[in-house]
């Protein structure tokens, strides 16, 4: 397919759906709710936002999960909490965007499976975890590479069995692999990149991907400028390049978008006092101040790429698949 950058011009094409598998808004409670507009300008039906990570306290989690669903419920004219799988349809028939909560990690888990149903009922709709580092649960991308652990199992059985989407976005090699052969239901990389395009560590190789579809699970092609390998922001062409490859290396059926939008508010901090971010974020892996590589693809113009799909030769059918229509019977299968 033929991936030269197409001319600008008014959309032409509206999926059936379009879907989002990961934003980081500020893990502030003083966080806007305007900032989901962004999404609603780009015609995104769902969008999963992050609400907590590894090195975030539970009092810290709790805080912004609180904001957040009161700053939702707030603007009944704009968005609505997904609490289950019916809700996707209802939010779309109404034009709402639809609003769902992600988990990095499993410190908060407090080495705990029974805490996983508890966050569910707060309106978590997916979890990966391992956020970077290795933890008593899992390992971490940017660590020594260890299996997932026999906490992790039951962890696996406890997302399975309690109506959460199983992810494995920033997970260590040897754990995401665990984790697919241990979980019953499709497992996702929710916002990754495939290696041999993206070259970092935070993005998977295709023994991952390939597993990743064989549990019917699908890979949401990620924004994050480091990770797709782009010398400017991401552009339309830049996505694609990852979405054709993954599509060519695994089928249409297995392939979405998860940008990992990271849009800065003045006032707002996500990171705790206190803890180091080199340990996060290491430098040696291109993190840091002056290190560059931090621009995502604008969600604004996910319209824009679903016409430029269909006009290198994807079907609308295609289109649709990509653009949210995987990521549903996912979330039908684990919700």
């Amino acid at each position: 397919m033929n991936i030269a950058t197409t001319a600008k011009r008014e959309p032409t094409y509206r999926p059936s759906f379009t879907w989002d598998a990961h934003a980081c808004l500020p893990l502030d409670p003083k966080t806007p709710a305007s900032l989901l507009d962004e999404y609603i300008a780009g015609n995104v039906d769902y969008v999963c936002v992050n609400v907590g990570m590894d090195m975030n306290s539970i009092a810290h989690i709790m805080r912004v999960i609180a904001a957040f669903r009161a700053k939702i419920a707030a603007h009944p004219d704009k968005y609505m909490q997904i609490e289950q799988f019916d809700d996707l349809a209802i939010a779309k028939e109404k034009g709402l965007l639809g609003v769902g909560f992600d988990l990095e990690g499993s410190v908060m888990l407090q080495d705990m499976p029974d805490m996983i149903p508890v966050f569910a009922k707060l309106g978590v709709k997916q979890i990966h975890f391992a956020y970077n580092r290795n933890n008593s649960v899992a390992g971490g991308c940017h660590d020594v590479d260890i299996p997932l652990t026999d906490l992790g199992v039951e962890m696996v059985k406890s997302v399975n069995a309690n109506g959460m989407i199983m992810d494995c976005s920033h997970t260590g090699r040897q754990s995401s692999l665990d984790i697919m052969r241990v979980s019953t239901k499709p497992v996702v990389f929710s916002h990754a990149n495939p290696k041999v395009l993206g070259g970092h560590e935070r993005c998977v190789d295709d023994e991952q991907i390939k597993a990743c579809a064989d549990t019917g699970g699908v890979i949401g092609i990620c924004g994050f400028q480091r990770f797709i390998k782009s010398h400017n922001a991401p552009e339309v062409p830049d996505m694609i390049k990852h979405i054709d490859y993954a599509v060519k290396l695994v089928g249409i059926d297995h392939v979405g978008i998860g940008l990992d939008t990271m849009p800065s508010v003045a006032g707002c901090d996500d990171f705790p006092d206190g803890v180091d971010r080199a340990h996060y974020w290491p430098v040696t892996s291109g993190y840091g101040p002056g290190a560059g590589g931090a621009a995502v693809f604008d969600p604004r113009k996910l319209p824009a790429l679903a016409d430029a799909l269909i006009s290198i030769g994807y079907s609308t059918d295609d289109v649709d698949k990509i653009m949210g229509e995987n990521f549903i019977r996912v979330a039908k299968a684990s919700w």
